[in-house]
């Protein structure tokens, strides 16, 4: 097991995650893009907090500078669905969601694990009312505000790229009680069983996913 994210992640959020005993796979700048050291632009969650075989990695040769090459990995799965703009999905991380029986939603965004709290099998938070209007018939999506997520060299990040699911704790990367949903969102996430983490002593920061890896 162990915890795959940027080089760039704050050392409060590595120190805490080897804390809880996993060591942390730091991704280097592959593609010399502002967001060439995200997780999520190369490694796929295929399940929200645990499973086997639950991460596809990507060939990150073929991960390009900008959209939509830059995020064909970057679909947000729990398990049970795989939510992405399957126009430029890759066609093997395609393959491997359907062969794990995962319902397929298509949706217009590329960045869809960046726009993506994976909460459990049956539940996201997301910032994009194009996802949320997609999956509302499919599973439990809380739609919050966008903005108030960094990201730097762009005008705001997102929700999914500061976070991650390790056991039974959805971790963000900074300051959550900022936010201005905070109350909203940590309601979601306890009402499912599950426990927040997040650092008060640094903006709420979009680093492209905390992904959890359980079977390497």
């Amino acid at each position: 097991m162990k915890a795959i994210i940027s080089e760039t992640a704050n050392n409060k959020l590595i120190e805490y995650i080897e804390g809880l005993g996993l060591p942390v796979e730091k991704v280097p700048n592959h593609n010399g893009s502002p967001i060439g050291t995200h997780a999520d632009l190369y490694y796929c969650q295929l399940h929200a907090g645990t499973g086997s075989n639950n991460v596809f990695t990507g060939d990150r040769k073929l991960v390009g500078m900008a959209y939509p090459e830059d995020c064909i990995y970057n679909a947000a799965c729990t398990g049970k669905h795989f939510i992405h703009n399957t126009n430029i999905t890759h066609p093997d991380l395609l393959a491997a969601a359907r062969s794990s029986g995962m319902d397929i939603i298509h949706v217009k965004q590329g960045y869809a694990k960046c726009s993506c709290v994976l909460v459990d099998e049956n539940s996201i938070i997301t910032s994009d009312a194009g996802i949320a209007k997609a999956c509302k018939d499919k599973l439990d999506c809380l739609l919050i505000s966008p903005g108030n997520i960094l990201l730097e060299g762009f005008e705001y990040g997102f929700p999914g790229g500061c976070s991650g699911r390790i056991d039974d704790e959805i971790i963000f990367n900074g300051n959550l009680a900022a936010h201005p949903n905070c109350r909203e969102i940590t309601g979601f996430i306890r009402s499912r069983g599950l426990r927040v983490k997040y650092f008060s002593d640094y903006p709420l920061t979009d680093i492209g996913s905390i992904i959890y890896c359980t079977d390497q």
